[in-house]
């Protein structure tokens, strides 16, 4: 009997220790929502973008696999949360409401939150969005900005980007509200919509990690350090996103 509760307390604390690596199989799991290009986005059948590149370096640094799954972005914290995933990266902006469920890394990217209207709009602001019908992502920073700025009554929300585009371009919304490198991509994808010159917002994206661990974050934050360190996360921005005049 007390070889067997002794094999169990070996075997709990075998796993506590792996759990604090990443995951008690060798695998660093990733929770994103692959519908926001450039930063997870499927190619063929992989996910691809600046967050899974970020993402593959980091495990490779912790001595571990990544594995990525997909899933709705009001999902994401949840599973961070519970601990069926080890982190959350989808373009996700650090704020009050969020820090209530998980920690965060430090930045690795900064975001604009920009304004999408068709080409015969009126709205040439966010000024110009009042008592309009406003598109976001539902749970994104830009349904949270929109919400405070506009009131619950004019926001739309839909569980991806390209669901509040296509209901922009039917007419049923007047705008929509959502990061500016997705919102090219929306735009260059659907005829008739222009971005609205003027920013909307700005944000720092980092990374979602259960307040139950606190190794894995440490170790997320020094391998993000030694990324922007030796140029690795800028060339993986760059690659997706040229700088102005390449």
């Amino acid at each position: 009997m007390k070889k067997s509760i002794a094999l169990l307390l070996a075997l709990l604390l075998m796993t506590a220790v792996l759990a604090g690596c990443g995951g008690n199989s060798g695998k660093l799991t990733m929770a994103t929502n692959a519908a926001f290009e450039p930063y997870e986005y499927y190619e063929n059948e992989k996910i691809v973008g600046i967050d899974a590149e970020i993402a593959e370096k980091i495990a490779d640094k912790l001595g571990l696999e990544l594995e990525i799954r997909d899933m709705e972005f009001n999902s994401i914290l949840g599973a961070v949360q519970t601990g069926t995933v080890d982190m959350g990266m989808a373009g996700m902006t650090v704020d009050e409401e969020r820090l209530k469920s998980v920690n965060f890394s430090d930045t690795y990217a900064n975001g604009i939150q920009v304004i999408i209207v068709r080409e015969d709009s009126d709205i040439k602001s966010a000024d110009d969005l009042k008592d309009k019908q406003i598109g976001v992502q539902d749970a994104t920073t830009g349904d949270v900005f929109a919400t405070d700025d506009f009131g619950d009554d004019h926001v739309k929300r839909y569980s991806k980007g390209s669901d509040a585009v296509l209901a922009l371009k039917n007419g049923t919304i007047d705008a929509v509200i959502i990061d500016n490198e997705p919102a090219k991509a929306f735009v260059r994808a659907n005829e008739g919509l222009k971005i609205v010159e003027t920013e909307y917002a700005n944000e720092e994206y980092a990374i979602a990690v259960s307040k139950d661990n606190d190794e894995l974050l440490e170790k997320i934050n020094k391998a993000l350090k030694e990324l922007k360190e030796d140029g690795t996360i800028q060339e993986i921005i760059d690659k997706y996103i040229p700088p102005e005049g390449k």
